[in-house]
């Protein structure tokens, strides 16, 4: 997604503010939760891009050094911004657990994730490889690896099953929120833009050298069977059985001993 790249946070400022009380006014009788909800608002509406603490003082009816006071930059409030709106990803700590089984609370998992991602786009603009791991992240990552604790997975697989399924939903959800900006920016939908290029495309591919049967049948039948480039909810239903399929068949593998919870699944 393109943007101009978010400003950096200072670890241990982000650190502190994400541990610390959210709820407490300060003398202006604003709280960095307040602050934060307006940003998040901001960028639901308009992107990470448009966040700034001059308009989010102008929101707060407050002046901008005022925000300042509550937190020090950009950055630090992205970083609280991205682990708030994971602060209600699950009821509580074993939600995720407390599924059937393994593959079904992946599941829950990546629909849960996916829901989240949709709702607010800008997650996509944020750099995630180093994270502020304040409490809702944190949270978020214990609840998810407890489904699979005692499956017969090592730790290290644990972790990279669960970062699997996740990028998956990320991507999935990166193509899909692509897709509805594409359709809001050009005011077309996939059916007015095909029918706007269709004729010049049959007519350019017509005089090419090489034949693309294949293409054009599967490509045919795709926006026949969706009436669009691609279908998000398919796209997360179809890969995520895959990636659970492969898992599935690694801990089928596995001496029965060291299976755990999976002879319950």
């Amino acid at each position: 997604m393109a943007g101009k790249k978010v400003a950096a946070a200072d670890p241990a400022r982000s650190l502190a503010l994400l541990w610390g009380s959210h709820a407490k006014p300060g003398r202006s009788g604003l709280t960095v939760r307040a602050i934060v909800d307006a940003a998040i608002e901001l960028a639901d509406a308009e992107g990470l891009e448009a966040v700034s603490m001059r308009v989010i003082a102008e929101r707060l009816k407050a002046g901008t050094m005022t925000l300042y006071t509550h937190v020090p930059g950009k950055g630090e409030l992205t970083d609280l911004m991205f682990d708030h709106v994971y602060g209600d990803l699950y009821a509580d700590v074993d939600e995720a657990a407390r599924q059937p089984d393994w593959r079904a609370a992946l599941e829950f998992i990546a629909h849960r994730n996916f829901d989240v991602l949709v709702r607010h786009p800008w997650i996509h603009e944020v750099p995630t490889m180093r994270a502020a791991l304040g409490p809702n992240i944190t949270l978020k990552y214990e609840a998810e690896l407890r489904p699979l604790d005692g499956v017969g997975l090592t730790d290290v697989e644990m972790d990279s099953a669960l970062a699997l399924v996740l990028t998956h939903v990320t991507g999935t959800a990166r193509a899909g929120a692509e897709h509805l900006r594409t359709q809001r920016d050009s005011g077309l939908s996939d059916e007015e833009w095909w029918r706007q290029i269709s004729p010049t495309l049959t007519h350019v591919m017509s005089g090419s050298s090489v034949a693309f049967p294949t293409a054009g049948r599967v490509g045919t039948s795709v926006g026949e069977h969706f009436q669009a480039a691609m279908d998000s909810n398919h796209a997360l239903a179809f890969g995520l059985d895959r990636i659970l399929d492969g898992i599935a068949l690694l801990i089928a593998s596995r001496p029965e001993d060291h299976q755990g919870k999976a002879d319950q699944s």
